[in-house]
């Protein structure tokens, strides 16, 4: 299969693939500012929707679509999904964003979950599911990289924690487990890189991307020999590494057909989910962090040079080449409300979010001295290990569901502040805290954030987050704005949570408790993930007589 080039407009230098004629690019030169088209779609591919969403360069909303898709868990552990039922999933939202226009579109840009991986055949098609970040298989493997002595200064070097959720230790459970089908992959890429494959013909890899792979070098941007040799592939399995800000010369005709856009429309590759959320909620500067609470949950906050904490507590991404993001990022968010949902208070059937947090708003903060580990999906920052499970710490009595609920979110909300202490001590200063993700929803989870934390928390306006961010930095890499600076003046704050002083100082008490537990419980987690296979997951069937 033949792929094709790629343009780097700006400061960014340009790089060309071979391209068959048919698919030479005609140029591609930035028209004048008051004569182009000033909309930008941009396109998030999520862990389990994709949602496009048409903005214009004075960041209003003018178009959305999305669309979601399922994690399948063929085998526990495992959190896989259909490449091409995802594919189908981009073509139809954004052709629904474009038959709603009625401005014409500047450009697609990328947004996509990180650490996803496909195998392909040498032409192109998946050999593999998308395994997600989510998918824990590579247990082992994760944490031999771990225990190494040079796992931590690979850590260090690449930005990316030796965990389950990276490429690089799922790579190596290809090799180990499935030797056979690891020979016939020709090439290696993430959803997004197969879905621009797909749509423009280009096998290429952003920087930021690839910066959550555990194979980049980040601080010379160049694919890292030591990684690469312990995945035992070459880069030339690898896309090409392209800025974040490339332009890929057009669709093919059938993404153009299926899109409703024209052929030549410039394509931005793009960037990661977590660092464009940053972008999205208008945290672009040193010392603003972006808190998020979807399914899963982050904290970020964006650095001018790359580089992690001496403990290895934080991740560090790529934006562009003068924005990193440092932070963390935890399984188990809004997750944790629909599971008590399911589990504490099934009468109240589903969708049952806003009747959870009215239940755990009749419980006091701190819940009555209940503390929840919310390590149910096992856990990524600080710690980053798939050893955790959750538990209940405290319970007596006297607890009700209402407790067991409150403590639920609290659990979330506690996590996040141990991730905000490993920001810290990466040497990163904290001085404005914005949030966004469905959670925001709920008046009772802004406050707990805010008591937890200890700190104040803004929340923008209504924007699509990471969807936002990527329109952002398409809008520069097209030349329609001068830089991505200006997120900071176009997001708009709606609300300012301050914390309760009697909540933060009981939250302040309890902190401490909780991340001693997490030490403190690990013989028992060790134990219970030997003794789990052994363990009926289902009742046995009844036998004998009744009495």
């Amino acid at each position: 299969m033949s792929y094709g080039a790629v343009r780097c407009l700006g400061n960014v230098s340009r790089s060309w693939l071979a391209l068959p004629p048919y698919r030479r690019p005609k140029g591609l030169s930035v028209m004048p500012q008051d004569t182009r088209p000033g909309v930008v779609i941009g396109v998030d591919i999520g862990t389990t929707s994709t949602k496009a969403v048409a903005y214009d360069t004075d960041g209003r909303q003018l178009g959305s679509h999305s669309a979601g898709y399922p994690l399948n868990d063929p085998q526990p552990g495992y959190a896989e999904q259909d490449p091409q039922l995802i594919l189908d999933t981009v073509l139809k939202s954004v052709s629904v964003v474009v038959a709603e226009l009625v401005q014409p579109v500047a450009g697609l840009s990328f947004s996509s979950a990180m650490h996803s991986l496909i195998g392909l055949d040498p032409d192109g098609n998946p050999l593999t599911p998308s395994v997600t970040w989510a998918d824990t298989r590579a247990t082992q493997q994760a944490e031999r990289l771990r225990a190494v002595p040079s796992g931590l200064a690979l850590h260090r070097r690449t930005g990316t924690p030796m965990h389950p959720m990276s490429p690089l230790p799922k790579l190596l459970w290809f090799a180990e487990q499935e030797p056979k089908l690891f020979e016939r992959v020709a090439h290696w890429v993430g959803i997004k890189d197969w879905v621009l494959l797909r749509l423009c013909d280009a096998l290429v890899t952003d920087h930021s991307i690839a910066s959550a792979t555990g194979l980049l070098d980040i601080h010379r941007l160049e694919w890292d020999s030591e990684a690469l040799t312990i995945a035992g592939l070459t880069e030339e399995q690898l896309p090409q590494l392209v800025a974040t800000t490339a332009v890929l010369p057009g669709l093919t005709p059938q993404a153009a057909a299926a899109t409703g856009l024209p052929e030549r429309t410039p394509v931005v590759v793009g960037a990661g989910d977590g660092p464009l959320a940053n972008l999205g909620l208008g945290a672009v500067h040193p010392g603003m962090v972006a808190c998020s609470i979807g399914t899963s949950g982050a904290m970020r906050v964006m650095v001018e040079r790359p580089g992690v904490d001496p403990f290895g507590g934080v991740f560090c991404y790529a934006l562009t080449e003068h924005r990193w993001t440092v932070g963390g990022a935890i399984n188990n968010g809004g997750i944790v409300l629909k599971w008590a949902g399911e589990a504490l208070a099934p009468d109240l059937g589903e969708h049952s979010e806003e009747d959870l947090v009215a239940l755990a708003a009749r419980a006091p903060a701190g819940s009555g001295g209940l503390i929840m580990l919310p390590y149910l999906h096992s856990e990524r920052a600080p710690h980053w290990s798939a050893l955790p499970r959750g538990a209940y710490v405290g319970l007596t009595h006297s607890h009700r569901r209402e407790h067991l609920v409150r403590a639920a979110l609290e659990g979330v909300c506690q996590q996040l502040a141990l991730v905000l202490s490993s920001v810290r001590a990466a040497g990163n200063e904290v001085r404005e805290i914005r949030a966004g993700g469905g959670f925001a929803r709920s008046g009772l989870w802004r406050q707990m954030l805010a008591d937890v934390l200890g700190l104040p928390v803004s929340f923008p306006a209504a924007h699509e987050g990471s969807s936002f961010g990527a329109a952002l930095l398409g809008m520069q890499a097209l030349g329609l704005i001068a830089s991505i600076d200006v997120a900071a003046d176009l997001v708009r704050i709606e609300e300012t949570i301050r914390p309760d002083p009697a909540a933060a100082a009981t939250y302040a008490a309890l902190l401490p408790l909780f991340a001693e537990l997490y030490d403190a419980l690990t013989p028992a987690f060790a134990s219970l993930r030997r003794l789990a296979p052994g363990l009926p997951a289902e009742p046995e069937p009844a036998t004998g007589q009744p009495i």
